[in-house]
């Protein structure tokens, strides 16, 4: 079992404290009003969560992935705004540390530490989602420059990062076409337009935007690492990381939802007595504490393969998968176990039941990470 150094538990505790002091008692009206969480972004900056995605020497903390994955799941309890409002600084800071230039890490990663500049990347596109290779979105050399034109779909907090990841081709005619696809990291500037923001069934209060590139020009050093075509190579590995946060978002968005149904079930009485003893209730709660806890365990048996320096795709699909599909049923029982009180607004439980989806869908579906999963199946076990 992984286990925790004493200051990465007591990082845990003070996420954990912020979550019940300052979002529970505000997320319910700010995700119904669809309020930007501008003062609690504010003060996770103050409390070191951003940085806790950036490695030393440009952060002011080294944790383990097991640490930063239990702190998102914290935040999720929370709100999964809040989770998900990093999520993509996660990536980006990973990818910077792994695969970018010395220029490169000196002139954002400890910005990123702090807070004040926050990433985000840019993947799906308008035509097409799971299939990668098929972007449209092309960069040209002129120069030292890159041309940028192109669109990019479900970019979240577009509107209020500094820095895009973004994947692009920069030879369209490479085959296999995967040699031909890069990773620029842009600016906002002339040529990138935030072209609207997207209606979503959850997940509000951060924005989820479509990017317009119409003759944006990268400056020279954008390019990931200085070197063309490893763009999808980069990500794959970028996204290891990306889907060990969406499993831990998961897991917060299941542990509320448990949470607040066993407090219900034993406050409710109906026939004479506390609904959860009531076997089908009863049943409900013992499947979704089992099913988070093995989801727990897939995530933090991910994050440690990680911190190992251990290729962690498939494990870190596996999490993914079961965490998401997990939280989904949980957070379907919770409404069960409520009754109508779970399909009123006036409580928590309905709003576990819209967030959750994301996580099926997002950081790649779950179709996606199960071809992931049999190809290192096959891959781990030849004949």
């Amino acid at each position: 079992m992984f286990t925790l150094s004493d200051e990465e538990r007591a990082i845990v505790e003070v996420v954990a404290d912020f979550v019940d002091r300052e979002v529970r008692p505000v997320a319910r009206d700010l995700e119904h009003a669809g309020t930007y969480p501008a003062h609690l972004i504010d003060r996770m900056k103050q409390l070191g969560v951003y940085g806790l995605a950036v490695p030393e020497p440009y952060g002011d903390v080294s944790v383990s992935k097991a640490c930063y994955a239990l702190v998102t799941e914290e935040l999720a309890r929370g709100w999964m705004t809040l989770a998900g409002a990093f999520g993509g600084h996660t990536v980006v800071s990973h990818l910077l540390a792994v695969f970018g230039t010395e220029e490169q890490k000196a002139r954002y990663l400890p910005r990123m530490a702090t807070g004040e500049l926050r990433a985000t990347m840019a993947l799906t596109e308008p035509s097409g989602g799971s299939d990668l290779q098929a972007m449209s979105t092309t960069a040209r050399r002129d120069g030292g420059r890159y041309v940028v034109d192109g669109a990019k779909m479900w970019i979240t907090n577009a509107r209020t990062s500094g820095l895009i990841a973004l994947m692009c081709k920069t030879d369209p005619a490479a085959s296999p076409r995967h040699k031909g696809i890069s990773i620029l990291l842009v600016e906002p500037g002339p040529g990138l337009t935030v072209s609207r923001d997207l209606p979503k069934l959850g997940y509000k209060g951060v924005e989820s935007c479509e990017l317009s590139f119409d003759g944006y020009e990268a400056p020279p050093g954008a390019l990931l690492g200085g070197e063309e075509g490893r763009g999808f190579a980069q990500m794959m590995r970028g996204l290891e990381v990306g889907r060990i946060q969406v499993a831990a978002r998961a897991l917060g968005v299941g542990r509320a939802a448990l949470e607040d149904s066993l407090r219900y079930a034993q406050e409710r009485e109906a026939f004479g007595k506390p609904i959860w003893r009531h076997q089908s209730i009863g049943n409900y709660l013992a499947d979704m504490a089992t099913q988070l806890r093995a989801a727990r365990l897939l995530t933090l048996d991910a994050a440690g393969r990680l911190d190992a320096g251990e290729r962690c795709d498939m494990e870190a699909g596996m999490a993914k998968l079961y965490a998401s599909e997990a939280a989904m049923e949980i957070a379907l029982n919770a409404v069960r176990i409520h009754g109508a009180a779970g399909y009123s607004t006036e409580f928590d439980v309905e709003r576990y039941f819209r967030d959750a989806p994301l996580m099926i869908v997002g950081e790649g579906t779950n179709e996606i990470q199960r071809n992931v999963i049999v190809k290192q199946l096959i891959e781990r076990n030849r004949i």
